[in-house]
């Protein structure tokens, strides 16, 4: 038989040839280096046969496959070690995920795991990896494997087994097995356990069965894995530099937010935090006064019937905190879409007033399950940068260029490099393929006519239109999903939203939501951890303190404090009975931009001496040449 290779070049081989056997044919080094096949685009074992005709690509360390299959593997050496520690557990799932991967167990009565039994267990992984255990696959009929794991008394397996035979009308299953341990699973897998080099476990949680609160709770130990020790160090470091950038230890130090048991999912914003979130929202309200937005302000708990129109009672009541009032039905808003639909019927509009932009820093409330949430990245209570637009048909294409441009304009300030994603159809749609193929074609030329690069995520646009999200990557290399521009078909027609065109006749106007923030808590959260807490200049919530060297200098610091502030700035003094150098460091925690040193050859010339993080001192500044300076730069936002 034939098989393509990737450069479309043709590989003969024997019929019934496998992957191993492929990689053999092309190189010793190659099938060394091999860990599995992608043959035409789907991944299998290197034990797996081929077909005639089949599109080959050897999968070895460097692939984009590899890291997925190497934790799968250590997943499966994890169980097999535990396993051989605790006799009587019950094993369920193990999948590798975005990181590393979990394993799932249900152990016998009175054993409890924490970290402190990692050492162990790793050093029974290890054994396994020495061993080089082969990953062997069985295809087994319902019925053996059944009975097996009935034997074996691991009742995940078999509920596992009996959902495929009930969803799918599977008769056979596979099982892979590495030395003394046999699992379910679909596969692939590499060809033994000595490719996993290095690897290290991390936590301990707790864990639903199938993630339903009524099953029992199993023990999840989390893992990652690498190709080398090298790349693990670096992994573990970059999780520790994380852990100490993590803006929930950061928001409490820094005095910038708390949370409480009493309002679970909603942060109590403290002064300096509150500064912080009121200069992005000022930010909001000035970008959108210069592209043309209206601020509006709608209620905060509508009627049912509002909701009953907009589709959101029937599809997502669940994530709505609902409420009565006179035996009416109302429930608090968690999206501001169906408001500003309904004040957009509430008048007459023509076509000489399109587009009508509306904005609204609204608060929003979302019912979200309690194990979901997670510092200001997923909360009940948030603010959004929210905005919606009417326009005609013809006019689309501009206002979403005119989204791109205001989100790249905003996040631009905060020094982001914004990627660009193009969702398309769902499955489960609404509308003709007709007006699917005129949006979507709308939103690439508008991305087009920018020349902007994009990456095309086929078939997760929302169901009512396609749409184009924001991510960016931190410092970290993360990369974080911001705002969005949507284009909606649906909430026009559900509420009836007309404008009288050019012959006085009704037509329908077209929706777009916009954001590009997100929300304003979960942006703070992800730039807390970005900038490791410090702040830009005009971001920060306080901009410069005031040290003076001794008590006798307290007077002149409160001089320079009225004439900052008098410029605009936000400016503290430390009256403290400190040395300097303990008030410079006390400062230097809590990430303030400026420190402004003053003693007695400062209070005699007027000036201060001025410590800037990163930056040499400067002494004998003049305080109204410090003042206009600094106002002036933040009124730049400098990143």
């Amino acid at each position: 038989m034939r098989i393509l290779l990737p450069d479309d070049t043709e590989l003969a081989l024997e019929d019934g040839a496998t992957g191993a056997d492929a990689a053999a044919a092309i190189g010793a080094g190659l099938a060394r280096a091999a860990l599995a096949v992608k043959a035409d685009g789907r991944l299998q074992d290197l034990s797996a046969p081929l077909h005639d005709g089949a599109r080959l690509e050897i999968v070895t360390p460097s692939s984009d496959d590899a890291l997925e299959l190497l934790r799968h593997d250590t997943a499966h050496v994890l169980a097999a070690a535990v396993m051989d520690l605790y006799p009587g557990v019950k094993i369920s799932i193990g999948p590798p995920i975005e990181h590393g991967f979990y394993y799932d167990f249900e152990f016998p009565d009175g054993v409890t795991i924490s970290d402190a039994d990692f050492e162990r267990i790793e050093a029974k992984m290890r054994e396994h990896v020495k061993a080089d255990e082969r990953f062997a696959r069985e295809d087994v009929s319902v019925g053996e494997a059944l009975e097996r794991f009935v034997r074996e008394d691991q009742p995940y397996k078999v509920e596992l087994i009996e959902d495929l035979v009930r969803n799918e009308g599977v008769e056979t299953v596979s099982l892979y097995t590495n030395g003394p341990f046999t699992d379910l699973c679909r596969g692939p897998h590499g060809p033994g356990t000595k490719r996993i080099k290095a690897f290290k476990l991390q936590s301990v949680a707790g864990a639903y069965w199938r993630g339903d609160a009524s099953r029992t709770m199993l023990t999840r130990i989390y893992g990652t894995a690498f190709f080398s020790r090298e790349e693990l160090a670096e992994h573990l470091e970059r999780l520790e530099e994380a852990k100490a950038r993590d803006h929930r230890k950061l928001g409490v130090e820094l005095g910038l937010f708390r949370f409480s048991p009493v309002a679970p999912g909603a942060a109590f914003w403290l002064p300096h935090g509150t500064r912080v979130f009121n200069a992005l929202v000022a930010l909001s309200r000035e970008m959108g006064e210069l592209h043309g937005y209206s601020e509006v302000k709608t209620p905060q708990i509508f009627d049912s019937v509002l909701w009953e129109t907009s589709g959101h009672w029937g599809k997502y009541r669940e994530n709505m905190f609902v409420t009565q009032a006179e035996e009416r039905q109302m429930a608090i808003k968690p999206m501001n879409c169906p408001g500003h639909a309904h004040l957009y019927a509430s008048e007459r509009h023509s076509y000489k007033e399109l587009p009508i932009r509306y904005s609204e820093p609204g608060l929003l409330h979302r019912n979200e399950p309690s194990g979901t949430l997670h510092g200001l990245l997923r909360v009940r209570h948030f603010a959004q940068d929210d905005a919606h637009i009417f326009c005609t048909e013809e006019q689309v294409q501009d206002e979403v260029v005119g989204c791109l441009d205001f989100a790249f304009s905003t996040l631009g300030l905060f020094g982001f490099d914004v990627q660009l994603e193009l969702s398309t159809r769902p499955e489960n749609r609404i509308g003709s393929d007709e007006m699917w193929d005129r949006a979507e074609g709308k939103l690439r030329q508008a991305l087009e006519d920018r020349g902007l690069a994009y990456e095309l995520n086929e078939g997760d646009g929302a169901f009512y239109g396609p749409k184009i999200d924001y991510h960016v990557k931190d410092s970290l290399g993360r990369s974080w999903q911001l705002g969005t521009v949507q284009l909606d078909y649906s909430m026009p027609e559900r509420f009836g939203l007309t404008y009288t065109g050019a012959d006085d006749r009704e037509h329908r106007p077209v929706m777009i939501h916009r954001a590009a923030f997100g929300s304003y808590e979960r942006f703070i959260g992800i730039l807390i951890e970005h900038l490791a807490g410090r702040f830009p200049l005009w971001l920060a919530p306080v901009q410069a303190i005031v040290l003076p060297i001794a008590d006798r200098h307290n007077a002149y610091a409160s001089e320079v404090v009225e004439a900052l502030r008098a410029a605009g700035l936000r400016v503290e003094v430390d009256e403290r009975g400190e040395s300097v150098g303990r008030k410079i460091r006390d400062a230097e925690l809590r990430k303030i931009p400026l420190m402004l040193v003053v003693g007695d050859a400062e209070a005699d010339g007027g000036t201060v001496s001025v410590r800037e993080h990163g930056a040499e001192e400067a002494r004998g500044v003049p305080v109204a040449e410090l003042a206009a300076r600094i106002a002036e730069q933040a009124a730049a936002r400098a990143a």
